[in-house]
């Protein structure tokens, strides 16, 4: 199968990209299955960074096509590509293609991209992140972008490939809103590489580099937006009377950093952004994760803390009650009463820590795993492809 993946940004381990890691995963699995897989994308990653390959690349397998931004501070300020010479690429690409998997609905990729693939006749399918719902962010531009873009795009893509069930609930809404009938639905979740997680290094020389000391460490990792949590976190560690504790909080600043430091210390490490090792390095030196987050498709974060055998605190909305019936961590609101009362549950119990983190690597070992992720993509995509010969 000749598989061709559409996404706004691409730069493996590029650690606090969700969505490009979730990308990532999935094609590399695909290929190890025997597809052929194309990655279209772009160059840039924030407001002044640019991927550093060239515009055609082999990696693991996957060949990467990144079409110039003109400019990186839409990119990174709005979440806005200005891809030259995209569809192009899609024109060489599109023809030998068997499906394309979009991922994020409201993109300029898929605006210039999209069309064209029906007009070949191929079949479409949208994986939308968790972004689909106004009240992830961005609620006035989105509203603007259904009212004018999101139509012209949303008949042409037949299948939605959902994280969860409340995301394909979201999707049937969105669709629903711009007066377009519901898409073909598959259930699929992220993934992990279990062996990146199995054996980690670094807990030690972690703990010295931020004065964390021997007493047990929260981890949240994440992007420091307002909807992750880690405020309500911070606040509610703060509650604790527990000295030889420590949160650690891990991510890029995106508008939460001032509002963190107010909590900074001895006992509240911020580390700025990690990569590579030093993120690694940060799950072995963690007892336990929290990700308090709304808005949340499936949490590329929630799932590596357990694969690193961590038991986990998170909120509804990071659907993953998986979790909390698998005795792997604890579900509570993102609130401070409720976080605190967790945090302390876990702080104070070095064996129900084990135990916990114990059964979240079993789980994601048995359901959460990219070579699982992919088997259950590859039969989605025969699905869809079959169903679109039979309506052409």
């Amino acid at each position: 199968m000749n598989i061709v993946h559409l996404t706004p940004y691409y730069a493996p381990a590029f650690a606090f990209g969700g969505v490009v890691r979730s990308v990532e995963g999935m094609a590399r699995a695909l290929t190890r299955r025997g597809h052929t897989v194309t990655v279209l994308t772009t160059d840039a990653l924030d407001t002044v960074t640019r991927c550093a390959d060239s515009a055609d690349t082999l990696r693991d397998g996957v060949r990467v096509l990144r079409a110039r931004n003109q400019s990186t501070l839409l990119r990174g300020r709005l979440n806005l590509s200005t891809p030259f010479g995209l569809r192009g690429l899609a024109a060489d690409v599109l023809p030998a293609a068997d499906i394309l998997h979009v991922h994020e609905f409201r993109t300029v990729e898929n605006l210039l991209v999209v069309p064209l693939a029906a007009q070949l006749g191929l079949p479409v399918a949208l994986s939308p992140h968790g972004t689909l719902p106004l009240t992830t962010g961005r609620s006035a531009f989105k509203t603007l972008w259904d009212r004018w873009i999101s139509p012209r795009i949303a008949p042409h893509i037949g299948a939605l490939i959902g994280l969860t069930q409340d995301e394909a609930a979201e999707a049937r809404a969105c669709w629903q809103s711009i007066g377009q009938p519901p898409a073909l639905e598959r259930i699929v979740p992220n993934g992990v590489n279990p062996q990146e997680f199995a054996a980690l290094s670094g807990r030690e020389s972690f703990r010295e580099r931020f004065g964390l000391g021997n007493g047990p460490v929260c981890l949240f990792m994440g992007r420091l937006h307002p909807r992750k949590g880690a405020a309500v976190l911070a606040e509610a560690f703060t509650q604790l009377d527990l000295p030889d504790a420590r949160l650690v909080i891990v991510g890029p600043d995106e508008g939460l950093l001032e509002q963190l430091r107010t909590f900074a210390g001895e006992r509240v490490v911020l580390t700025g952004y990690l990569g590579g090792a030093d993120r690694l390095a940060a799950l072995a030196a963690a007892d336990l994760f929290a990700l308090p987050a709304v808005g949340e498709g499936l949490p590329m974060a929630a799932l590596e803390a357990m694969a690193a055998g961590l038991p986990v605190i998170l909120s509804p909305e990071c659907h993953l009650p998986e979790a909390a019936t698998a005795g792997a961590g604890l579900e509570v609101l993102p609130a401070v009463a409720p976080l605190a009362q967790a945090l302390h549950t876990l702080f104070s119990d070095a064996t129900r820590r084990q135990t916990m983190g114990a059964a979240a690597r079993q789980l994601v070992n048995q359901h959460f795993t990219w070579d699982a992720v992919a088997e259950q993509l590859e039969t989605a995509y025969i699905h869809f492809i079959e169903r679109n010969r039979t309506q052409t």
